[in-house]
Parts: C-alpha cells; structure tokens; sequence
C-alpha cells in the first residue's frame, strides 16, 4: 500500500501509517499566489493501492479541493486503486432538501470524489447513513462507538463500580436522529436511553423542549457524531442535570468546534467533553474539560484490511 496525507491531519495521518508499518509518501503540497492548490508527488505510485487521508474540516472548501486534487493526481500517475480516507466527512448535514430551494451538497460532494477519481471511500460516523447510498462506489463508514466504550468504563467505572452498576448508567441523544447511535450504546453496557427534544428557532440556535426518558439518580453519558457551535450539547447538558442526574458527560466523534464552543463547554455543566482526532485539536490549553480519544489505530487497521482483500465489519463484532 501506499499512504498519502493531505495537510489537514497531518498527526493522525502519521499515526496510521505508523499502525500499518508504512511511511507517508513525499508529496510536495503547495499553493499558488492566488490561492489554486498545487500537489506533486515525490515517490512512484503506478500500480500501487493508494490510499489518501484528508478530512474535509475547517477551512472545508480548501481541504476539499485538496483532496480532490490528490485523488486527480494519483489517478493520472497510474495508481491501480484509489481509497480516499475522509476521517470527517464535510458537508454531511447538507443530507436533504430542508427547505424549497436548497441543495443537497453531500450528494454533490458525493459526485465530485467520485468524478475525481476515488474508488472507494472510508469514514468515520457520517451524520446520516443515507450518504453512502449517494455514492456508486464502495463506502466503509466506521464507527468511534468501540474506543468510546473502553474510555467509558475507565472514566465511570460501569463495570468495576457496584456503585454505578446500581445506579445504572443512561444513555442520551441530543435529537430524535440519534437514538440509533444511543440505543447501540446502552445494548453494549445493558444501559437504558434518553432523548433530548429540542427545536431550533433559528439557524445555529436550539432550545430544548423535553426530556424524554429517566435519567433521575443515574449516571449519563451524550453521545453525537459531532459537536459545532456546543449550544445544542450544552442545553441538553443542562436539562439533563436539571431532571435529576447525577453526572453528565459527552463523547462525541468529530469536535468541530467552531467559534466559542470551547469556552461554552468549559461553563457548562458537563464534567466532560471527550472527542476523537478526525479533526486535528485546536481547543486552546485552558479548555480543561476536553480531551482527545485517538482513533488512529481503529483507521489504521481498516487501511490494512482493505488491502488485504478483509473483513472491515468485522472489526466491530
């Protein structure tokens, strides 16, 4: 195999190629004066099983372009298979028509990896399922959910503590969309689930209308595949502590946040906002209550199986 990084991780890019004993290849990745992204490759890649690793984060239109820049490149230097590794997927929540006349911008995103050149993509936690239906390639979409639970039982102790055992543990999600992801949570520590109703007034604002679930005297635990501004998660924090609960805590795959979200999460009622790596870490040092979970290892082993001809699925069995 050989692995190319774009600039927008170049850390966890490392830490994979690392897990798949690889070195990145030399890749000269430059701009031009007026901002027009130039790549060149410094190593043969003919007929090789390439894999590019860009996540398409802030600034999301120039990574974007990136990638599909280095997608055109491989392509033309004759690789044999293309598999464009997007750590986080941008543009995912443009999944549907919310409104008359909008676009559905996944689906064009969707389009343009595909017309660039990939043959295969790999993610992590898409916003919505539906996206890997936008694609006419192969799709691997993991999930954070088995390095999540292992930080779960170090940090509440859900399987060591008789304590919390007898308390029990809930699981919450912050909007209807995401009682799939909670539901597979709780399935793995025999916890039970919440939901959190909200509405939103206004673009970039959410309030929170109802609790639904029991969360009195327990332990719970918000789980998102991503956190933006941290409005919505730090609502639902607070209405969680105010129905009752003991603690409250996140895990959340892909900390965009954007703008104040640190700031908002360190007042906040959370005892902790725990991420993955997808998005490289830009929280100032002072954040104190966010911290990282890498995924690296998780990404590396399915690089490794995809060119071994393997079980991707398995991984999570």
């Amino acid at each position: 195999m050989k692995i190319i990084a774009g600039n927008s991780n170049l850390p966890l890019s490392e830490a994979i190629a690392k897990h798949c004993f690889a070195k990145l290849v030399p890749a000269k990745i430059s701009s031009f004066a007026d901002g027009e992204c130039s790549v060149e490759f410094l190593e043969n890649i003919r007929g090789e099983d390439v894999f590019i690793i860009q996540s398409t984060s802030s600034p999301v239109n120039d990574n974007l372009m990136e990638l599909l820049v280095m997608i055109d490149a491989a392509k033309r230097s004759s690789a044999s298979r293309i598999t464009a590794v997007i750590p986080y997927f941008g543009y995912a929540r443009q999944d549907r028509k919310s409104a008359s006349r909008t676009p559905i911008t996944a689906k064009l995103v969707a389009d343009l990896l595909t017309t660039a050149g990939a043959d295969r993509i790999l993610t992590m936690d898409l916003h919505a399922g539906q996206i890997q239906g936008f694609f006419n390639i192969p799709v691997d979409d993991l999930t954070s959910r088995v390095d999540f639970a292992k930080d779960i039982k170090r940090s509440i102790g859900i399987i060591d503590d008789p304590e919390v055992q007898q308390q029990g543990t809930v699981f919450v999600s912050p909007d209807a969309g995401g009682v799939v992801r909670a539901r597979k949570f709780a399935d793995m520590f025999g916890g039970d689930i919440a939901i959190v109703d909200k509405r939103r007034p206004e673009a970039g604002k959410s309030e929170v209308m109802n609790l639904i679930g029991e969360v009195k005297g327990k332990h719970a635990v918000l789980v998102d595949d991503m956190v933006d501004s941290g409005g919505t998660l730090c609502n639902a924090a607070k209405a969680i502590m105010d129905a009752g609960a003991l603690s409250v805590r996140a895990y959340i795959t892909h900390g965009v946040l954007s703008g104040e979200a640190c700031t908002k999460v360190e007042k906040s009622v959370l005892d902790e906002l725990v991420i993955t790596d997808t998005i490289l870490d830009h929280c100032p040092k002072n954040c104190k209550k966010t911290r990282q979970v890498s995924v690296a290892q998780l990404l590396g082993e399915a690089i490794r199986r995809v060119t071994n001809e393997e079980s991707v699925s398995s991984l999570f069995q």
